[in-house]
């Protein structure tokens, strides 16, 4: 097969086409005066199961392995269960008809082809407006950790990054959980660009009829939820729609606009407050967040977690690890950037890489780099498993950070729900003590050159390594070798920041679902209060202070309602 006769999936007929659309928009609206950006496509997604692009599939493999099908079988382990390929042709997508899921770096690769393929399109379809327009910047719009797009890979191309919040309800409103895990959505966005803000570009002001149940937001959720946005680095709060249609698939999605009464409709009333309160806080437009922490979540990491045949099947839970992780920095308030495992870690002081099961090259270099020149490491079980190519290292599970972490992974024991471990700390430098509940995964592990924290209590192996530290230069490098309880993790994480000098950004300690962010611009320091509670709290303050959205002076307290929000200037 010819290498370079398919560079991508699409119809080159359909691609032609939506080229020649945004050619002929940027002719006619180019130098329009009103025109802000341009919005390329909308929420990319979904690979294409056609022939043409598994052609283009192929071709792809055919230069990421030099047209050299012995690479490609040694990468994949094809011998196993005997499916060595000995023609191009014979590759199918995965997941199809005669498509093998079971050779787990050919899926791998899929979805980083799907990916490349992606990026390539924006690229075809940016092209014509960056040309005729060139001053005119060019986003899109993408979807929180959606699985089918990396957005590392196509954030470079972007001139703002931009994405979709629409936060799920239950039969309860949106709990503790809920509104941390959107603050570390937007955190990775802003941390797409290296701290630069973002866009929040889409956003319903009362409802989705996407929602498994349609529930209202009370009054105030929807103010509560784009000051989130922007006290995690946004500088937009926009919606989609404007007018809701009155018919087809989304004539139930929440608008600025509904059917009815309009203008002197509640829903229009929450947005109106949100625009009057955007107009107050435009001295916090480029406003950077300061972080000294990061969390890394892995695209790579996770398509290869998710197609692993093992230790448990379904879900292995990679991103409510990272949420776990993620809350007790949250709750704190303690700003966090969201991280690729690619990205540089220079000017931290913390970085936590929960289940990390994928290594790319360089990242055990990396994270010895960083711990040896002062930073902490924090890992844990199901780290550094497979290769690139999702093969298992050749020396066994995490053979390429054994020597920073000093300690060998041998095995772990998955258990059923319900079959839980304790974890027994005695007093320690990590300042953990006393018995915690580790459940779902304990790796066994041997300590070589790294100190014991903590050990397995009431099971077969009791009595064998559960967390252990090991210096390395002027750092140390901490592993967590099971699923351990939120008493266990926001102890450790809460010893290790308050020793690494790391602090919240609120003076005084946050009530229980009071969250606080900071944005430093060059109209000075902005610090944000969020109440995801519907109980009212008082909040000591140390001195006189302006409330941004009020206008008021504010002398020793401030009350936030359920669902408020405070600004705080001078503070």
């Amino acid at each position: 097969m010819e290498t370079e006769s398919i560079t991508i999936g699409l119809p080159p007929i359909y691609r032609e086409k939506v080229r020649l659309i945004a050619t002929k928009l940027a002719e006619r609206y180019g130098e329009h005066p009103a025109l802000l950006m341009w919005h390329a496509s909308n929420e990319y997604g979904g690979p294409s199961y056609s022939e043409n692009n598994r052609k283009a599939f192929v071709s792809w493999l055919q230069r990421k392995f030099d047209n050299d099908l012995d690479k490609l079988n040694e990468a994949y382990c094809t011998r196993f269960w005997g499916h060595t390929y000995t023609d191009w042709n014979q590759i199918e997508i995965p997941g199809t008809p005669y498509g093998e899921t079971s050779i787990h770096g050919l899926a791998l690769d899929w979805n980083r082809f799907n990916t490349d393929e992606i990026v390539d399109f924006f690229l075809n379809e940016s092209e014509p407006l960056r040309r005729i327009s060139p001053d005119i910047p060019v986003t899109t719009n993408l979807m929180g950790f959606y699985g089918g797009l990396d957005p590392w890979k196509i954030a470079p191309h972007v001139d703002v990054v931009a994405w979709d919040s629409y936060p799920q309800f239950s039969n309860e409103p949106m709990n503790e959980r809920s509104w941390a895990k959107v603050a570390m959505v937007h955190d990775l966005y802003r941390s797409l660009k290296g701290g630069r803000p973002f866009m929040l570009l889409e956003c319903t002001p009362s409802s989705s009829n996407w929602y498994p149940v349609m529930s209202l937001k009370p009054p105030g959720m929807h103010r509560l939820e784009a000051i989130q946005a922007i006290a995690h680095g946004s500088d937009t709060v926009m919606y989609f729609q404007w007018r809701q249609s009155r018919g087809s698939q989304e004539k139930f999605h929440g608008a600025v606009i509904g059917h009815g009464r309009k203008e002197t409709s509640r829903v229009f009333g929450d947005i109106a407050t949100v625009g009057y309160d955007l107009q107050l806080l435009n001295e916090v437009v480029g406003g950077a967040t300061q972080a000294e922490v990061a969390l890394i979540y892995d695209w790579e990491a996770s398509w290869a977690l998710e197609g692993a045949c093992g230790p448990v099947q379904g879900d292995k839970r990679y991103l409510d690890t990272a949420l776990d992780h993620y809350l007790p920095f949250w709750r704190a308030g303690v700003a966090v950037d969201v991280l690729n495992s690619d990205c540089e870690l220079d000017g931290y002081k913390l970085v936590v890489a929960p289940m990390l099961y994928a290594l790319k090259p360089g990242i055990a270099e990396r994270f010895t780099r960083f711990v040896e020149a002062g930073g902490t490491l924090v890992a844990t079980y199901m780290t550094g498993w497979v290769d690139q190519n999702d093969l298992i290292f050749e020396n066994g599970f995490f053979a390429p950070l054994q020597e920073l972490f000093g300690v060998q992974v041998e095995e772990i024991d998955a258990r059923f729900p319900g079959q839980g471990v304790e974890i027994v700390a005695g007093y320690n430098e990590l300042g953990l003590d006393g018995i915690f509940q580790a459940d779902s995964f304990c790796e066994r592990i041997h300590a070589e050159s790294a100190e014991v924290i903590a050990e397995y209590s009431g099971v077969w192996y009791s009595g064998e390594p559960a967390v252990t530290v090991n210096r390395v230069g002027s750092g140390k490098a901490i592993y967590v070798a099971s699923r351990n309880d939120g008493l266990f993790t926001s102890g450790l994480l809460k010893s290790l920041w308050s020793e690494l000098g790391i602090e919240s950004v609120a003076p005084f300690q946050l009530p229980d679902g009071v969250s606080a962010t900071k944005r430093t611009s060059a109209s000075g320091e902005f610090l944000f209060l969020m109440n995801t509670t519907q109980e009212t709290h008082w909040l000591p303050l140390p001195i006189t202070c302006i409330e941004v959205l009020s206008g008021q002076e504010l002398d020793g307290s401030l009350e936030l309602g359920p669902y408020g929000v405070a600004v705080l200037r001078g503070l």
